[in-house]
């Protein structure tokens, strides 16, 4: 495993990608809980407990991930785990978030990059999102520029908390080796 990434992208801002280690939960969460309770990108309950969220979040997947600025605080974060069992298990699944202070800096393309990596060396052929909220138009547009595809339109498939019922979007990248 790819212990150390460190990353230059661009900006004045560079961190190292790293798995996730418990003692960094309580950052991990003070990221995801604000995204979750706002229920605009994530089909979580907006009252998920932190239990909950780390259960989903961290005891679920089959690798977790942070990235850290030089002083090792969190600024974002990400998962990947099969997206389905067995016979559809060589496709994963990715779930990002990035803290509210570090975003539009290039956090979510070079944790999508690593993920990529990290995917293909845990053997995983394709990278599928399954339920990206249509109004989440700077995702959908940086995904695209990694390579996803739309592959599938849900109407109304996520229900927005300030928007109501939206559509999402299937996001699909074959991996290379």
């Amino acid at each position: 495993m790819r212990q150390n990434d460190s990353c230059d992208y661009g900006t004045d801002l560079t961190m190292n990608i790293t798995p996730y280690q418990p003692a960094q939960w309580p950052e991990v969460w003070r990221i995801l809980e604000p995204v979750f309770r706002a229920g605009e990108s994530y089909a979580y309950a907006t009252d998920i407990t932190e239990e909950q969220a780390k259960a989903v979040w961290i005891d679920a997947p089959q690798a977790t991930y942070v990235a850290l600025n030089p002083v090792g605080e969190v600024l974002g974060t990400f998962y990947i785990k099969p997206n389905q069992p067995a016979l559809g298990a060589h496709v994963c699944n990715c779930g990002y978030v990035v803290g509210e202070n570090a975003r539009g800096q290039g956090v979510a393309a070079q944790m999508c990059d690593f993920s990529q990596i990290e995917a293909v060396r845990l053997g995983f052929k394709a990278m599928q999102y399954n339920l990206v909220a249509a109004t989440n138009t700077g995702a959908v547009a940086l995904w695209q520029r990694q390579g996803f595809a739309i592959v599938g339109t849900l109407p109304k498939a996520f229900q927005h908390q300030r928007l109501g019922l939206v559509d999402a979007h299937v996001m699909f990248k074959t991996l290379q080796a």
